[in-house]
């Protein structure tokens, strides 16, 4: 048997890990995508006016509310993690697309590129930073205009 052969007949552990990864992954992002979506929203609307007016009618069934209550904690728990998920892969990817920017302007301060592993006090002196460089920008736009302004007709 070949080293190709056996790698055919027995996946790499890690390989087999990342495709489950990444289906999961998939699967999140797309229950996400349904569930935002406003029919879906109308359906549980009208679902929870369905189970108002038939407790009513039953009397509120311990047995009834019991199952109802069970089902939307469940219900809200598992999309907790949907919506966590597609957040943190949202803001992944636009971390990505910044940090390809900030490569690509010759000038921009390539320290920035890992700011997101800073402690809170380098975080701190780097706004303190970026806000004296806004500050000047805008003075320098303001000073510009009234220049531009200000000349003869």
């Amino acid at each position: 048997m070949t080293f190709e052969s056996f790698k055919m007949t027995h996946p790499d552990p890690d390989t087999k890990r990342a495709s489950v990864h990444s289906t999961m992954s998939r699967l999140l992002t797309e229950l996400d995508r349904v569930a935002s979506r406003p029919l879906v929203a109308v359906i549980f609307v009208t679902a929870d006016a369905v189970w108002i007016v038939t407790s009513v009618f039953l009397e509120f069934p311990a047995g009834l509310e019991t199952t109802v209550l069970t089902l939307v904690a469940g219900l809200t728990f598992a999309m907790l993690f949907v919506i966590q998920h597609t957040q943190s892969r949202l803001q992944a990817a636009t971390q990505r697309k910044l940090d390809e920017i900030l490569k690509a302007l010759p000038a921009a301060n390539k320290a920035v590129l890992s700011i997101e592993k800073a402690n809170d006090e380098e975080l701190r002196d780097v706004g303190a930073a970026h806000i004296a460089i806004r500050e000047e920008a805008i003075e320098d736009a303001t000073a510009s205009r009234n220049k531009s302004t200000d000349g003869p007709p």
